[in-house]
């Protein structure tokens, strides 16, 4: 099989993901007169965003400003489509044996790097291999633990031995921290000069101000981006974007916070309104500050009534969420220990704990890389204050949250993940003892160990979901993280911006069919 339908590893079942969506669905063009509008090419689009980049290393981001300025720049072996099916990017057609255990990816001819170098199977080896090195610390490492070697038999093809199934693997290779870079690059290198197979290059970057990029008319695909170039303008308050954008010197911009959203809709600007898989929750760390008793953490979790977070921070803007986002394996937020607050519950917890006094707990927060994280941490103070829970709120600018976020240092952090298709690529990295991101999630079970080892080797769509309705029992009964809700993202386009699609996944991958009318 080809074209990415892969019977033996499920992933078509898994992966025909229909999102549903409220106003805009994230397959609707923005900014479209009429249907197949597509406005004249060429042109320069201004995006507005809050937080500069703070990497340019694909295989590390892990901020959304990064991955979305990168995601334009490189390419990766899969893709995914407007509705998240998993689709050809460098590997124009792949094939599983019998017995799944092995993946052969066929590559696609004449695609170079942007620095005019060749694209081949060594370039892919190269890339997998460094990915799989736990010294190169990448976020993505896990999602590779089934890849036992990497072949590369000739420039067109790359042969991938695997333990065993990996139904999510298809998915978890469409991801931009699974970049395929050149194997003549270094970090260092690439952290000053990117260099990937993407429709735009970087032309030029000011720090803290903006990021510029060319189209690549060497590109691959089909069509070569339709704008001239594109370029990430650092403004850090949304309101300020919208005012950019009412001035005609901003043209696009994601925003985060709804009340934002209202007051930009109207005259020149329209606001697109995108389901997010990317999920709000407070992380418990439980490995550190008192939360390595699981009382104190059900103590936490039974004191947050989190339809309050939503509708205090996000306008109610969203749903209560349970922590599997994707359509297809959704959690349902009732199947937890109190599904909705309960302070008596709380109490009984922590004199369980034997803290009936109280507890105090360290709480990192981000400002400036999404608009409702302070809103939301006050609000959990508020209302934990309740049950004798002293949250201690740190205030850090995006790129300070992220390394203590990376190092996992901290008790507790008030963060806004990305959600993924697939479960796997979602938490398998995070909740697995060996997870490159367990330091992250702070928990680890052999119950989970098991759970996402049957997982990936499941290729059923049903035995899949029910595998996973276990995990997300398991992280719940467990209070790994308190999940909070989902929201929505708004893209403002001003009338001149053509053919702009937003995505669940919150990527701003179709910039590349993106044109100013």
């Amino acid at each position: 099989m080809s074209r990415g339908t892969l019977s033996a590893f499920g992933i078509a079942a898994a992966l025909s993901i229909a999102l549903t969506s409220c106003s805009s669905s994230s397959g609707t063009e923005t900014g479209t007169d009429a249907p197949g509008a597509t406005g004249a090419a060429g042109g320069n689009l201004v995006v507005g965003v809050t937080s500069d980049p703070d990497t340019l290393f694909p295989w590390k981001a892990t901020q959304f400003q990064a991955v979305n300025v990168l995601q334009n720049i490189y390419g990766t072996l899969t893709e995914f489509d407007k509705d998240l099916n998993v689709v050809p990017g460098l590997a124009e057609s792949w094939k599983a044996s019998e017995d799944g255990k092995t993946l052969t990816l066929t590559l696609r001819q004449g695609v170079t790097f942007g620095d005019g170098s060749a694209f081949d199977s060594a370039d892919v080896k190269h890339s997998l291999e460094k990915i799989m090195d736990e010294a190169t610390a990448a976020v993505a490492r896990t999602s590779l633990a089934s890849v036992k070697s990497v072949e590369a038999p000739d420039a067109g093809t790359v042969v991938l031995k695997l333990t065993g199934p990996d139904a999510a693997l298809p998915a978890n290779l469409a991801t931009v921290n699974m970049a395929m870079l050149s194997s003549d690059d270094t970090e260092e290198k690439l952290n000053a000069t990117p260099n990937g197979t993407g429709p735009f290059t970087l032309s030029k970057r000011v720090a803290s101000q903006s990021i510029t990029l060319t189209r690549n008319d060497a590109y691959w695909g089909s069509e070569k981006a339709k704008l001239a170039g594109v370029e990430f303008r650092v403004i850090p308050d949304e309101s300020s974007i919208v005012s950019a954008m009412q001035s005609g010197n901003v043209h696009l911009a994601i925003f985060n916070d709804p009340l934002v959203a209202k007051t930009a809709e109207g005259g020149s600007i329209t606001v697109a309104k995108t389901p997010q898989l990317n999920y709000h929750a407070l992380q418990l760390n439980a490995r550190r500050g008192g939360l390595d008793d699981v009382n104190v953490r059900l103590a936490i979790q039974c004191a947050i009534d989190r339809k309050q977070v939503l509708d205090t921070a996000a306008l109610g803007e969203g749903e209560v969420t349970g922590p599997i986002t994707a359509p297809a394996f959704k959690s349902d937020p009732q199947q937890r220990p109190c599904p909705t607050r309960d302070l008596a519950k709380a109490a009984d917890y922590l004199a369980k704990a034997g803290k009936s006094g109280g507890v105090t707990v360290k709480t990192i927060v981000s400002q400036g890389e999404y608009a409702t994280s302070v809103n939301e941490a006050q609000n959990l103070k508020a209302q934990l204050a309740e049950a004798k829970i002293n949250l201690e709120l740190e205030v850090l600018e995006s790129g300070a949250f992220v390394d203590r976020w990376v190092a996992g240092d901290f008790d507790t952090a008030v963060a806004l993940n990305g959600g993924r298709p697939d479960p796997d690529g979602m938490y398998g990295r995070y909740f697995t003892s060996d997870g490159n991101l367990n330091k992250v999630a702070g928990y680890s079970s052999p119950t989970l160990d098991k759970l996402f080892a049957e997982g990936k080797a499941t290729t059923d769509q049903a035995a899949r979901k029910a595998v996973y309705d276990k995990v997300a029992a398991e992280l719940e009964n467990n209070a790994a993280w308190v999940w909070l809700f989902t929201s929505y993202t708004y893209t403002g386009t001003t009338s001149q911006v053509k053919g702009f699609v937003p995505m669940s996944s919150g990527s701003m991958q179709y910039l590349r069919t993106t044109s100013l009318g």
